[in-house]
């Protein structure tokens, strides 16, 4: 039988839009314009947070060995304002990763400063933190700020930035099996240097932004403090504006404190296979 050229290139569209998941690389994509939270979040006023700066537009993460290769991509180029010495000076991400999909196993609690929670069914078991920090500065705020959670996070142990990629290498201690089968999100937020209280090297949204405070959200500790983030299939579509505002939707009370915290799903081939499984086990 004859496949008709208009087949085929419907094909190769949906292909070219799709997330690459395949064994030891996986790879996602991100729209473009929506560095702004749950839809209200402003940049704070001084130049060096140029337009696009926290804005995600793609993520591959790769298995070597015992290492994994992780590639960042921003909507805008690269500086290094602040002499940093990597390249950039800004961006920092968290990168969560649910190697199970099994509610009870692994955490939904985040690292203080981001006022978010995992829903039950996509806990995590690592994060990685790319930061443009020193590694051993890092480290000693991940030791003294994370808490319970301070031995499931990873540090690269060499992190650059360059163009409009940032690109790091870590050790993936404990972390095994079939990164297509993993489940991924990806929090962008912005390093700094003299984080308030326990927060770990994140910067705050406010309700009105300042010269390095963005704004938008709540001075309490109800407001996601989350620039940008990994949401739908990842593949890109302008339907996942909408599904990262619905994620980081959120509920504050009269004192500051969250009435609704944001709760974030993740991203993956194995979040996928974990529905199917459920559906296909509700049928029986």
């Amino acid at each position: 039988m004859k496949t008709s050229r208009f087949a085929l290139w419907t094909l190769a569209a949906a292909l070219v839009g799709a997330p690459a998941l395949a064994g030891d690389k996986v790879s996602f994509k991100d729209p473009t314009g929506d560095d702004n939270g749950p839809g209200t979040y402003k940049y704070p006023t001084d130049t060096v947070y140029k337009r696009g700066s926290f804005d995600l537009t793609d993520f591959t993460f790769e298995k070597k060995g015992d290492k994994g290769e992780i590639t960042l991509g921003f909507n805008t180029t690269l500086e290094d304002a602040w002499k940093m010495g990597n390249g950039f000076s800004v961006q920092m991400a968290f990168i969560f990763i649910d190697t199970d999909h099994k509610e009870g196993s692994g955490s939904t609690d985040a690292p203080p400063g981001l006022n978010v929670k995992f829903a039950p069914k996509d806990a995590w078991e690592k994060v990685i933190v790319i930061s443009p920090q020193a590694t051993g500065r890092v480290k000693a705020e991940v030791g003294n700020k994370a808490g319970a959670l301070k031995d499931n996070v990873l540090v690269p142990n060499k992190t650059k930035g360059s163009g409009r990629k940032i690109t790091s290498t870590v050790d993936l201690a404990g972390l095994t099996g079939d990164p297509s089968q993993w489940g991924f999100q990806v929090i962008v937020q912005s390093n700094e240097g003299f984080p308030a209280g326990n927060d770990l090297l994140t910067r705050k949204v406010n309700e009105y932004e300042g010269q390095h405070r963005f704004g938008g959200g709540n001075d309490g500790e109800c407001d996601p403090h989350v620039i940008d983030l990994l949401a739908g299939e990842g593949k890109g579509e302008a339907s996942e504006v909408k599904a990262q505002h619905d994620m980081l939707s959120y509920e504050c009370a009269e004192d500051g404190t969250a009435k609704k915290m944001a709760t974030l799903s993740m991203v993956g081939a194995g979040e996928k296979a974990t529905a199917e499984e459920k559906k296909a086990e509700e049928k029986k």
